[in-house]
């Protein structure tokens, strides 16, 4: 049988689908699984700040109409990208094993972000780096940037900006690690909630589908990415939300650390939770965020 995965079609997105593929392919010979390009909505106005667009679905809505209308058979996305409640009649996969969740920077000339000038350039297209950045280096100007991994980076060389945060697991997978000027720990900037993970959507109703998505759950990677989304959902929803999280396994138990900000990056606020059950640590995790706003 022939399965046709969705996928957008920049190469992060394409090698994302070519991973979920070459998995598919080694464990079921019989079957062909072949990639199916499909243009959203964030693709077609990739030169617009996303505010200025909305967020909601941005990178994923006309994938979802074709998963419902039986065009293709499942879809591969960035679970970063994904809202938190999905369109009636259709589901994730289990959790597969995530990439590096980190944040990166890349600089244009300079070995680390306190080499840069007063008043050096960042770009980023997302408020939670920017409101992260900004404490760490008040003085920094940000500028948005949109465009695939490659275009971002050659965005930067072209305008002379001294430098760009992206995600580890997108130049990891793009082969691009040698870009990296730092990785972020978690102290410095806490990634988007399920950042370096894959969400693999389906239609409800093939089980079939479903049954062999299933077959590669990572028991870390969805109970920390269960934890983050869940934290997601209880501060409101949105993909480009400046909020972030990001879970570990420690023992038996999930640590959770969360961050949620403004855009001017004024007000930035920080928790942490721990416990065995995802739903119970996000919820501990938001509710002492509130209170760090109320003490604010």
């Amino acid at each position: 049988m022939i399965y046709k995965i969705g996928t957008r079609g920049s190469k992060l997105a394409l090698a994302q689908a070519e991973i979920v593929q070459k998995r598919l392919t080694e464990h079921f010979p019989e079957h062909r699984f072949e990639p199916v390009i499909v243009k959203t909505t964030g693709d077609r106005f990739n030169d617009v700040p996303m505010k200025e667009i909305g967020t909601k679905g941005l990178f994923i809505k006309e994938i979802e109409e074709q998963l419902l209308d039986g065009t293709i058979d499942f879809a591969v996305h960035s679970m970063k990208d994904m809202p938190a409640e999905l369109p009636e009649g259709l589901v994730l996969s289990k959790i597969w094993k995530r990439e590096d969740p980190r944040d990166v920077l890349i600089l244009r000339e300079k070995a680390a972000l306190t080499e840069l000038p007063p008043f050096a350039v960042i770009a980023t297209g997302s408020l939670r780096r920017k409101c992260q950045l900004l404490r760490l280096r008040p003085d920094l100007k940000i500028v948005d940037i949109r465009g695939n991994v490659e275009t971002r980076i050659r965005k930067m060389e072209e305008q002379r900006l001294d430098g760009i945060v992206l995600a580890a697991a997108g130049l990891k997978r793009l082969h691009l690690e040698e870009r990296v000027t730092h990785y972020f720990d978690y102290d410095e900037m806490i990634p988007a909630p399920a950042q370096g993970a894959l969400a693999i959507e389906a239609a409800e109703k093939r089980s079939d589908v479903i049954a062999m998505l299933n077959q590669f759950e990572d028991e870390k990677s969805a109970r920390t990415v269960a934890a983050e989304r869940h934290f997601l959902s209880l501060m409101g929803g949105g993909c480009h939300l400046p909020v972030g999280a990001i879970g570990e396994i420690k023992g038996e138990d999930i640590w959770l650390k969360v961050m949620h900000g403004e855009e001017t990056g004024e007000k930035i606020v920080f928790a942490d939770a721990a416990g065995r059950d995802a739903v119970a640590v996000a919820q501990k995790a938001a509710e002492r965020l509130r209170e760090q706003y109320k003490s604010c």
